[in-house]
């Protein structure tokens, strides 16, 4: 049985990764998980200079996931090659670096540099933090994420992963933007913009007033916007969003993603990656095929029905 994955020119072991944010600098987790089963393992999203993040509180529990607006917290890239590239070259599992930039070329700058470290498996262009200014500047407007992911492309050697945002109306015609400037693939999806109220107080929770959905709360949306970019794009797509369990992760491969992302599920079980990579093989079996490949998209609807003619589900529709 073949678990690996092909994202474009990047090949991975399994489909079974962790999502930039949730997963420290790896290092943090490495009393907890085997590090080099993982399919792959993107670290927190760095930035070209250092940022200090948003003000307390940065996250809160929801009924249903979790808010946070940490605000891209990080040392900056020259701390990151210095102080955490050295250990995760260690961990034998492929590193694939989430970078965020505030202009075009702050993004082509980092890449340029990540493209001169060895060791490193792919970028994952962050174009979709909805806690930052300009964080989706890049990942909201097709024609911008054409010629940024272009940009990149142009300037660096490494696969390019495009991390998209939900928060727009057609993710679909993003994606397909990101694919032209040459993406091997897209990441979807980040976190749904959301808040949380202290009604007594008559205050937001979140020192930044809004902040990420993620969780459980998210997977539908995830779920959704999975099938309509897989059969708009021709590149591979990852799936993320509120993947906990073995049914999590095949229901999105069914959907169309070539692989999964874990992310606010490493908070409440730092060892669900480990659950998921031996629970794989047997799901795999069980539903009667030798590969991961052989599983994606293969989701069966009423052929009738396009996904770009769904209808928008309105509060009251019927």
């Amino acid at each position: 049985m073949s678990l690996a994955v092909q994202l474009g020119r990047l090949q991975l072991p399994n489909p079974i990764l962790v999502a930039s944010g949730t997963f420290g600098y790896a290092r943090e987790m490495e009393h907890l998980v085997d590090l080099s089963r993982l399919g792959g393992i993107l670290p927190k999203t760095i930035t070209m200079q250092p940022r200090a993040g948003n003000p307390p509180w940065r996250t809160v529990e929801t009924a249903a996931g979790m808010l946070n607006s940490i605000g891209l917290d990080n040392d900056g890239i020259d701390e990151f090659i210095a102080h955490h590239l050295p250990y995760l070259r260690t961990v034998r599992a492929p590193i694939i670096v989430s970078i965020a930039g505030r202009t075009h070329e702050e993004f082509v700058r980092m890449a340029v540099q990540l493209d001169r470290e060895p060791g490193l498996a792919g970028l994952e262009l962050n174009v979709s933090c909805p806690n930052v200014s300009g964080g989706v500047d890049f990942g909201t407007d097709a024609d911008s994420c054409r010629r940024l992911v272009a940009g990149v492309r142009s300037a660096c050697g490494l696969p390019i992963l495009a991390k998209l945002t939900p928060n727009v109306t057609r993710i679909a015609d993003i994606a397909a933007g990101a694919a032209e400037g040459g993406a091997d693939a897209v990441s979807l999806i980040n976190t749904v913009l959301g808040m949380a109220v202290d009604w007594r107080r008559r205050r937001p929770i979140l020192g930044n007033v809004m902040g990420g959905l993620s969780g459980p709360a998210i997977k539908p949306i995830a779920l959704r916007c999975v099938y309509q970019v897989a059969r708009a794009v021709r590149i591979p797509v990852v799936g993320i969003g509120g993947i906990a369990t073995i049914d999590d992760v095949l229901e999105f491969l069914v959907a169309g993603a070539s692989a999964v992302q874990i992310g606010t599920a490493n908070y409440y079980d730092p060892t669900v990656t480990m659950k998921l990579l031996d629970a794989l093989p047997g799901a795999l079996a069980e539903a009667g095929v030798a590969s991961v490949a052989e599983l994606v998209g293969t989701l069966q609807t009423d052929s009738a029905v396009r996904p770009e003619a769904l209808p928008a589900v309105c509060a009251g529709a019927t």
